[in-house]
C-alpha cells in the first residue's frame, strides 16, 4: 500500500527531485571513467578495450541487482533497502579507487553496480507508487532530463578530473556523492510504500515469473530495453571509435558524448509536452518506428563507410530518440503493475541491463575485428526494438 495517493498531475516537487538523483547513479557511474580508459589501461599496464570488462561486469551487476531489490522493497518499504544500497555504492565505489589490478577492479564494479542499481528500481516503484500511468511518464520524461545531464557533465568532469588528478580521484568523487544523496534521501524523500506483510520474499521468483507472463508488460519492457540496449553499446564502443579510430582527443570525445546527451534531453522534454495531449502508447506507436528508420541509416553508415560524421549524425539522432522511446516504454510497462510495482520495476530494470551486458559483450569482441562493430550492433538494436513490438502486439489493441 502506498502512503500517498496517486496523482493525475506530475508535480515536479523536491521529491521528484530527488528520485531523478538516485536514477542518475548508475549513469554517473558508467559515464564518468569513460574518458580515463585510457589511463587505467595504462595503470594496470593492459590494452584499452580489456578496460571494457568493467564497464561489462557493471552491466551485470545492474542485472543481478535489481532483481534483489524488487520484493524486498514490496515487503519492507522503499528507503530500507535504498540505504543498504547506497551504503554498498559508497564503500565498493572507494574500494574501486584503490584497485590493485584489474581482475579487482572488475569484481569491485559489479558489486557497485548492485549498490547503484537500488536507486534506479527504487525510484521507478515509487514513480509508480505516486503517479498515474500519464502522470508516471511524465515523471519519467524528467528522470530522463536528469540522466540526460549526467552524460553530459561525467565525461567532462572525467577527463578534467583524470588530468588534474589521477583516474583514482573519479571513484573518490562519486563515492562523496553517494553519501550526499544518502542524507539528503533521509531528510526529504518521503516513504511511499508501508510495509506489507503478505509479500513473502521466497516467493520473489513467482512473482517475478508472474510479472513476465504478463504480455503486455512483456511486450513494452523487451521493446525499450532493446532499444535501450543500443545506447549501452555506444557507451561501451564509443572510446574505441571515437577517440582511437577518428582520433579525437579525450576532452573532444566528452563534448560529442555530451552533444548526444542534449538530443535525449531535448527529445525527453517534448515527450513530456506531448504527454498532456497523446496517451504514451500513442506517442510510442510513432516515435519506434521512427528508432526503427535511423538504425536503418546508421547501420549503412557503417557498411557504405560514410567516415565520421556518416556516425555521428546517425547516433545523435539514436539516442535522442531514445528520449521518446524509454519514458513511454516505461509508463506502459509499469501501468497495471500497481500492486507489485517494486517487483515489476526490478524485472524491467533486469532486463534491460541483462540485455545491455549481453550487447556490451558481443560489441567488445566484434571490436577486435572492426573497428565500427559499434554502428551495426546499435542499429541491430534499434530495428530489433521495433519488430519485437509489432510481433508482441494484440491484434485488438494494438
Amino acid at each position: 500500500m502506498t502512503t500517498r495517493p496517486v496523482s493525475d498531475q506530475a508535480r515536479f516537487d523536491l521529491t521528484v527531485v530527488v528520485l531523478a538523483l538516485l536514477t542518475a547513479f548508475g549513469p554517473l557511474s558508467i559515464d564518468m571513467y569513460l574518458p580515463a580508459f585510457g589511463d587505467i589501461a595504462a595503470s594496470y599496464n593492459t590494452e584499452s578495450n580489456r578496460i571494457e570488462l568493467s564497464l561489462t561486469s557493471f552491466f551485470l551487476g545492474l542485472f543481478i541487482g535489481q532483481l534483489l531489490y524488487g520484493t524486498v522493497s514490496d515487503r519492507y518499504g522503499r528507503k530500507p533497502p535504498l540505504y543498504f544500497g547506497l551504503t554498498l555504492y559508497i564503500i565498493t565505489s572507494l574500494a574501486c579507487a584503490f584497485a590493485p589490478n584489474l581482475e579487482s577492479l572488475i569484481v569491485l564494479r559489479f558489486f557497485q553496480a548492485i549498490g547503484s542499481c537500488a536507486g534506479l528500481v527504487i525510484a521507478r516503484a515509487m514513480v509508480r507508487d505516486l503517479y498515474t500511468p500519464q502522470a508516471s511518464a511524465q515523471v519519467f520524461s524528467f528522470l530522463i532530463l536528469v540522466m540526460g545531464i549526467a552524460p553530459i557533465l561525467a565525461p567532462l568532469a572525467g577527463a578534467y578530473v583524470t588530468s588534474a588528478f589521477g583516474w583514482q580521484s573519479i571513484f573518490i568523487i562519486i563515492a562523496a556523492l553517494g553519501l550526499a544523496c544518502m542524507v539528503i534521501v533521509h531528510i526529504r524523500l518521503p516513504e511511499s510504500r508501508l510495509p506489507d506483510k503478505s509479500v513473502r520474499i521466497s516467493g520473489s521468483l513467482p512473482i517475478y515469473w508472474k510479472v513476465l507472463k504478463d504480455p503486455s508488460f512483456l511486450r513494452y519492457s523487451l521493446a525499450g530495453g532493446v532499444a535501450q540496449s543500443g545506447l549501452f553499446t555506444y557507451i561501451v564502443a564509443s572510446p574505441l571509435v571515437f577517440i582511437e579510430y577518428f582520433g579525437l582527443s579525450p576532452t573532444l570525445y566528452s563534448w560529442l558524448f555530451g552533444a548526444n546527451a542534449v538530443g535525449i534531453i531535448g527529445m525527453a522534454q517534448l515527450n513530456g509536452w506531448l504527454l498532456k495531449r497523446r496517451d504514451p502508447r500513442k506517442i510510442l506507436n510513432k516515435s519506434l518506428p521512427l528508432l526503427g528508420l535511423v538504425s536503418l541509416v546508421l547501420m549503412a553508415s557503417g557498411y557504405f563507410s560514410w567516415g565520421f560524421w556518416g556516425v555521428v549524425v546517425p547516433v545523435f539522432f539514436y539516442i535522442s530518440t531514445l528520449g521518446m522511446v524509454f519514458p513511454n516504454a516505461m509508463a506502459c510497462a509499469l501501468a497495471e503493475q500497481q500492486s507489485r510495482a517494486g517487483s515489476a520495476s526490478a524485472v524491467t530494470g533486469s532486463l534491460q541491463f541483462l540485455i545491455a551486458g549481453l550487447v556490451s559483450a558481443l560489441v567488445n569482441a566484434l571490436g577486435h575485428y572492426d573497428p565500427l562493430a559499434m554502428v551495426f550492433v546499435t542499429g541491430g538494436c534499434g530495428i530489433s526494438s521495433l519488430i519485437i513490438y509489432r510481433l508482441l502486439r494484440k491484434p485488438v489493441n494494438p
